[in-house]
């Protein structure tokens, strides 16, 4: 295939691509020390979220894709939502929890390589803890059983969820 002939063909995947998108906005509202919050639309369906990367992860050697979020959804009535993942599908024997200083939260649904809080006096509990501290360290298991630690800081998180509230209210 000529030059010519690729940069056409690639033009037309992009145009393609791009135009499936614009149904579709994501905005990055702000970032907060370590957090940040980011705004999804999808036609009427708008969701908010806050959310942070580890700045510590145990073990070191095997790097992962792992957040914490914290999510609004007003179509579905869903405030004050938490949701981890940690890069990796968990395995049902072991549980998978959240402590920061002497409060210890467990997340108690797990699909694939999410998990969440059933409820909501738990995840309000929780919000109060993340406002306060200055880290949560995030404990998990894989398919393997391999434990994995996930040190997220603190810093900015109460700007992070004031600002995803308040564009979702």
């Amino acid at each position: 295939m000529s030059i010519i002939k690729k940069t056409i063909f690639l033009f037309i995947v992009t145009l393609v691509l791009n135009t499936s998108a614009f149904s579709q906005e994501v905005k990055k509202i702000g970032k907060y020390k370590d957090w940040e919050t980011i705004v999804f639309i999808d036609g009427n369906n708008k969701v908010c979220f806050a959310q942070s990367v580890p700045v510590l992860q145990a073990p070191k050697k095997n790097p992962r894709d792992a957040r914490l979020f914290v999510s609004f959804r007003p179509n579905d009535k869903i405030s004050d939502e938490i949701s981890i993942t940690s890069g990796y599908e968990y395995n049902n024997q072991n549980s998978i929890t959240a402590t920061s200083g002497k409060s210890k939260y467990k997340f108690d649904v797990a699909q694939e390589n999410f998990a969440w809080i059933s409820e909501i006096k738990v995840e309000k509990k929780m919000i109060k803890t993340l406002k306060k501290g200055s880290r949560i360290m995030v404990t998990g298991y894989n398919k393997s059983g391999s434990q994995t630690i996930d040190h997220y800081s603190l810093l900015g998180f109460t700007k992070a969820y004031n600002s995803a509230k308040k564009n979702c209210s």
